[in-house]
């Protein structure tokens, strides 16, 4: 045994631990001078198998070759909110192995008095962000200060990796492994379906050195339990139950030490935030919210007192989903179904969050539906069917932003710089066409903006390329970074202190006088100034809660896979969530159908309204929101009509005044997907969406400017900028790049169009079921229901919803009641021949 081995056990040995064979493996790749990607359960001890790797490294080498006034180790995390407990674990084994390492913190919060220290003397490990390091590589003096830079870290690789974040990482990587070719890079990370190609991704495909895939195959037990409520309703809909499970919530957070409260958005947390003081309110000051708009003071007290273990829950969103260790924490709640398999056991890892612990999460259901997703998420964990993360393909504004950063440094040739490029995963296709059109891009701005000197940054001298001018240099180093920001504005109180960001468009509907609440405070809105809303206390439970952007969460494929199987399998018994859900289950039967795997159910269904056409692929929101225009597109291809539509996780409604109906060849044509595109094009206003994810393109290229510090541009300053570019690009140069790019994103990320051409491909391979039932199904139910909320008040459609509901089950009681005991699919369907 090494030496160093010795002195790393006995670190161990300390904590009451023993290392896993996972972490060995790790020890001896680094000890090899191997890279690698290492993916382990959350809290099973990833960053100790790297970190005591470098450590035993430089323990077991002549310890004069590390010079520890130099920079040793970069470490990249995710969010800054995990730095700083990360640079604490990091310390802990230096301490007590007497290693004279010292670790610090570089990212957007840290003050400029820190990061000047740094810049004159760096530490030996840095933790920093890739907006950050991308900062580092801005300045002519970084390659210098990086000189003896050994390993790099890359933090939760999985939650970068299918970002434009990944993609500016693989970019700082390439840049990196120039400077110092024999660089060792590691990566970590959970929860990750495409191994193989995330590791690629870190790597870069040119790279043909050993790389280390080690499988952390640690029995990480996760116990997951269900609150089932008392009385299930047969015709349920999107949040139907609300805030009625709060008692068993309560008493769950009472069976506990400290829980962490999950809901999926920024609006929920707050509901139950002020829910569960309502009806504990001695629990004031034990119970706690965090969320990303919240003020970041705010947020970082909390995450303080939650490791001290003063809290009982705290109420989150998925600002706390990462892996920052919060030992106290015993249990994890998640409220509303987590739409994902990977997201369901990272915020499961938050609870247990030490090696050899049991993870526990408890379900509880914002509507009956969600049990089904609960199950389905239990097996998917269960056979380890996580969602793979895909890297991004040839994102040129983020290579605009990249080659503008170097050339503010000490500038970059062309020719050299491309292969460097063209070694990451994201651009190793690029062509040499793209490529001379982003050169051009940042030198002129493209053809129509080369007489505006603004849009003309880099200087070009044969195949030199620099930025000589201080004040652009100055606000691209402002615009660093790909995080697509939201169109928000500062709250502050009248007298002073900041509590946080509201959206725009919610302080627009604000009158004096209005309350709301926000970060757990009911607040009077007195007046907007400046980009900044002042408020004031406010003593009235009459208030709104702000509503964010961002919270539309489909269901993965995975999850809608799983959801598929298990409604279309006979016995319910085996799960308590399915059991619980059978009186829906034998309604929708008898009423209708429910189809197995390898069906398509089709119902169609007469109101006072019109024509109602359900149809159930159980393929995620935005899958069917892009499928149901599509459809209602083709439909009007064969007939003259007007077709509403809507979309939830499990089918699509499609109204018309005149009756659908199609046979069996008629709906096969609707599910090809040879034409997808084309069609898809013809049935969205492609241009308008595409004009809106313009605004991100061209910020993250450096076509529009945010604004400076304490100065920012408002949400409207900026669309109406990229607006006009947008359409002199439309006009002008129609060809541009960047247009193709943001038409492509609109597509990929709020279309899922690969995922609807998987969807059109299955369909066509199913058998067609169609019905005709009297009333709405209890599949049906819930998409009647979401699209009348757009038409009405909360209150008046809360009071129709349930007038509907009432109707339906006098219709429909009797009967359900005959066929339930023996739960037999109707013989008497009709199918389209």
């Amino acid at each position: 045994m090494k030496h160093s081995e010795e002195r790393v056990l006995s670190w161990f040995e300390s904590k009451g631990w023993a290392p896993f064979e996972f972490q060995c493996e790790t020890w001896r790749a680094i000890a090899e001078g191997k890279s690698g990607l290492l993916h382990a359960s959350t809290g099973t001890g990833k960053t100790m198998a790297v970190w005591l790797g470098l450590l035993g490294k430089w323990l077991d080498q002549d310890q004069t070759v590390w010079d520890l006034n130099h920079l040793k180790v970069l470490w990249i995390t995710p969010l800054k909110a995990l730095a700083k407990d990360t640079c604490k674990n990091l310390t802990e084994p230096c301490v007590y192995l007497e290693v004279p390492w010292s670790v610090d913190v570089r990212t957007g919060d840290t003050n400029s008095y820190s990061k000047k220290k740094q810049l004159e003397c760096f530490p030996t490990c840095l933790i920093t962000t890739p907006e950050s390091l991308s900062l580092l590589l801005s300045y002519p003096e970084t390659e210098k200060k990086f000189a003896h830079l050994e390993a790099i870290v890359v933090d939760e690789w999985h939650e970068l990796l299918s970002t434009k974040r990944g993609t500016q990482t693989e970019l700082a990587l390439a840049k990196l492994r120039v400077w110092k070719p024999d660089l060792q890079v590691w990566g970590l990370s959970a929860t990750l379906g495409n191994l193989k190609q995330a590791g690629q991704a870190l790597q870069g495909p040119a790279d043909d050195r050993p790389f280390a895939f080690i499988q952390g195959e640690i029995p990480k037990r996760t116990e997951v339990v269900t609150l089932i409520p008392e009385k299930i309703d047969r015709l349920p809909y999107a949040g139907h139950l609300g805030l009625k499970m709060l008692p068993e919530v309560i008493e769950t957070i009472e069976s506990a030490g400290t829980t962490l409260l999950f809901t999926n958005t920024r609006s929920q947390s707050e509901l139950w935030y002020q829910g569960l003081l309502e009806q504990k309110p001695e629990w004031a000051g034990e119970v706690a919210l965090h969320h990303g708009s919240i003020d970041r003071e705010s947020r970082k007290w909390v995450e303080t007192e939650l490791a001290r273990g003063s809290l009982r829950c705290v109420v989150c969103t998925s600002s706390l989903d990462l892996g920052i260790d919060f030992s106290p924490v015993e249990q994890v709640i998640q409220v509303g179904s987590p739409k994902g398999v990977a997201r369901f056991l990272q915020r499961a890892g938050r609870s247990g969050h030490q090696p050899g612990s049991v993870s526990r999460i408890v379900c509880v259901p914002s509507h009956a539906f969600e049990l089904v997703e609960f199950a389905a998420a239990k097996r998917a964990v269960d056979e380890r069917n996580l969602e793979s993360r895909e890297p991004l393909e040839k994102p040129l504004d983020v290579l605009a932003q990249h080659l503008v950063t170097l050339a503010a440094g000490s500038g970059f040739d062309s020719n050299y710089l491309l292969e460097e490029v063209r070694s990451t995963w994201a651009y190793r296709n690029l062509t040499d066409e793209e490529w001379g059109w982003v050169l051009a891009f940042i030198t002129t701005g493209s053809k129509t903006l080369e007489r505006y000197p603004e849009y003309s940054k880099v200087e070009r001298k044969g195949h030199q390329y620099r930025l000589v001018d201080r004040r652009k240099a100055r606000m691209h180093r402002m615009s660093i970074g790909t995080i697509a920001s939201d169109a928000s504005i500062k709250l502050k109180y009248l007298k002073g202190g900041s509590l946080g960001t509201v959206e725009e468009a919610f302080a627009s509907r604000l009158k004096p006088g209005d309350a709301f609440f926000f970060a757990g405070r009911c607040l009077e809105f007195v007046r907007v100034k400046d980009m900044t809303a002042y408020v004031r206390k406010s003593r009235t439970r009459e208030a709104t809660v702000p509503r964010w952007m961002g919270g539309r969460m489909p269901l993965s494929t995975q999850l809608a896979e799983t959801v598929r199987e298990m409604l279309g399998e006979g016995d319910l018994k085996d799960s308590p969530e399915m059991n619980a859900v059978e009186t829906i289950i034998d309604l929708q039967r008898s009423v209708s159908h429910l189809p197995n795997s390898h069906e398509i159910l089709i119902e169609q269904t007469k109101s006072r309204e019109g024509h109602h056409l359900f149809l159930y692929p159980f393929e995620g929101l935005l899958v069917h929101e892009g499928l149901s225009v599509l459809i209602a597109h083709r439909m009007t291809q064969r007939l003259e009509c007007s077709i509403t539509s809507t979309a939830n996780d499990y089918g699509i409604e499609l109204l018309s005044s005149k009756p659908l109906d199609f046979v069996e060849a008629e709906w096969r044509e609707f599910f090809r997907s040879d034409r997808l595109l084309e069609d898809i094009v013809a049935s969205l206003n492609l241009g308008e969406l595409a004009r809106r994810k313009f605004r991100e393109v061209a910020r993250v290229a450096g076509l529009v400017f945010s604004g400076y510090p304490g100065q920012p541009k408002t949400h409207r300053q900026l669309q109406v900028s990229s607006t006009l570019l947008y359409e002199v690009f439309q006009k002008h140069d129609p060809e541009n790049l960047l247009l193709e790019q943001a038409k492509r994103e609109v597509l990929e990320s709020q279309l899922e169009i690969s995922r609807i051409k998987q969807c059109l491909d299955r369909m066509g391979q199913q058998e067609i079921v169609m019905t005709s039932p009297k009333r709405f199904t209890p599949l049906a139910f819930p998409l009647w229901a979401e699209r009348i909320r757009a038409q009405v008040s909360s209150e008046k459609w809360l009071d129709r919803v349930q007038r509907m509901a009432i109707q339906i089950k006098k219709a429909t009681n009797g009967r359900a009641k005959r066929n339930a005991p023996n739960r037999v699919v109707r013989k008497s369907l009709s199918i389209a021949s």
